[in-house]
């Protein structure tokens, strides 16, 4: 185990844990391959929800819905979650789990590819999260700046690529090449972003906290 290894497995040692209900998710989504947030960035979600408080969410990758799930957990009382998937194999699975939770008043799942769902999307969310696939995330932030509210959080995962981030784009096996490209200018465009303040966190598999200026 390598001292990055050891440091957070004694991180994750001192997580305080989710709802009963949130660890029988995650166990399943485990079981199965399902990829679920990392405990880490489940921390950071949480700290987020409690500083900002927002009454509007919106997750840009639903999966099984277990993100969606913990934002409705630990999100303000009447929050409302706007979750978008288009894997048709996790969206029975996802909706199962909402009804499951009794969070199907709280969570509203729009089918179909994220592009064409936020292009056709109005009004602000307070909260955004992005966790889909990683070469779209460019593609995506027009709409996605366009649908947050100001002095609105956008957060995203999964950006460092398990540190192939810093690899030359011939370090990267090809089929990683326009990934590896995309997020590099993803993280370009966040950081000289005119509406964002953006951090690059080391956190799980590194995530951007963004925050959109406030209307002059």
């Amino acid at each position: 185990m390598t001292g990055d290894e050891r440091l957070n497995a004694f991180i994750d040692s001192l997580d305080a844990g989710n709802t009963p209900f949130l660890h029988e998710i995650e166990k399943e989504a485990k079981e199965t391959d399902v990829p679920i947030i990392r405990t880490q960035v489940q921390s950071l979600i949480k700290l987020l929800l409690a500083m900002k408080k927002p009454a509007s969410i919106l997750e840009v990758g639903c999966a099984i819905g277990f993100s969606a799930l913990l934002m409705s957990e630990y999100g303000p009382k009447g929050c409302h979650i706007t979750t978008i998937e288009k894997y048709e194999k996790r969206i029975p699975i996802a909706r199962e789990n909402f009804r499951r939770a009794g969070k199907e008043e709280q969570i509203t799942l729009l089918e179909g590819d994220a592009a064409d769902i936020l292009s056709g999307l109005q009004g602000c969310y307070e909260m955004i999260f992005m966790d889909a696939a990683k070469g779209q995330y460019i593609h995506f932030l027009p709409d996605v700046v366009r649908l947050l509210a100001p002095g609105g959080i956008l957060l995203s995962d999964n950006v460092l690529q398990d540190g192939d981030i810093i690899e030359s784009r011939f370090a990267v096996t090809r089929r990683n090449r326009t990934i590896h490209s995309r997020m590099r200018e993803y993280l370009y465009a966040l950081k000289h972003h005119p509406e964002l303040e953006t951090a690059i966190l080391p956190v799980g598999d590194g995530v951007t906290v963004s925050v959109k200026s406030e209307e002059d």
